[in-house]
Parts: structure tokens; sequence; C-alpha cells
């Protein structure tokens, strides 16, 4: 899960055969508080652009249950190029992590030790932004 400039809020290692949409509500659930001046923190976000895959009532619920506003191009109404104005951010994202050869294929047996390198992955990715910036 990425903010709008491609910055990873969460990452999560899944089974290939594992679909997005079972895990939506874990990964949300991931995302670290976000801290303010004044007043509680902002755990969420207020909308979520997700794929048509996740377009389902469940998972839609799931969203505003959380307090965010679910945006997904629904199946045969809404075409993927409006969709596609925020999807490609996060291809992006995914495009730095696989300049990091262990995260390209995964080699490691250990569930933990991928995590690990995921994480300090997406670490390198914000202090690359953050460089730039």
């Amino acid at each position: 899960m990425t903010d709008g400039n491609g910055i990873p809020l969460a990452a999560m290692t899944t089974p290939a055969n594992t679909p997005d949409a079972a895990v939506l509500a874990e990964v949300v659930d991931r995302i670290e508080p976000i801290k303010r001046p004044r007043g509680r923190p902002r755990k969420r976000p207020d909308t979520l652009h997700t794929d048509k895959a996740d377009d389902h009532a469940k998972h839609r619920q799931t969203l505003r249950d959380r307090g965010i506003t679910p945006r997904t191009a629904r199946k045969g109404i809404e075409g993927k190029e409006r969709l596609g104005r925020h999807r490609w951010v996060v291809e992006r994202t995914l495009a730095w992590l696989a300049r990091y050869r262990r995260l390209r294929v995964r080699d490691e047996r250990r569930d933990e030790l991928h995590q690990a390198f995921l994480d300090l992955g997406c670490a390198l990715v914000c202090r690359n932004h953050l460089q730039r910036e």
C-alpha cells in the first residue's frame, strides 16, 4: 500500500496463490499512525484506490467500517482508464522495489527473512524519496 506519491505505507508478503483482496483489511490495519501537532493521530487514509478485483460489496464494506472511502472501478460499468491515473503510482513503487535483487525473485525459504528484506527495501525507497526533496 502506498500514498499518492508512491511512498510505501505498509507491505506484506503472501503466498503466490493468495488474491490481494483476501488480505486487504490486514494491509490497511498495518498502516502506522501519522503524527500531527494536535489531536489524535490519523491512522488511515481518507480514500483508497483499488483494482477491479476488489470490486465486491464485502471489501467495500470492510473499508467503510474503517472510515475509508473505497474508490474502485466497478466491473462492467467503468473502464480501467480512470483507475489507471492512480494505479501507475503503485506500479512505479513496485518497480523501485524490484531494483533490489533479493526482492525480484524470492530465494528465501523463511517468510520472516523475505519480509525483513521487503521492509528494508521500503525503507530505502523512503530514504531515496527524502534525499530528492
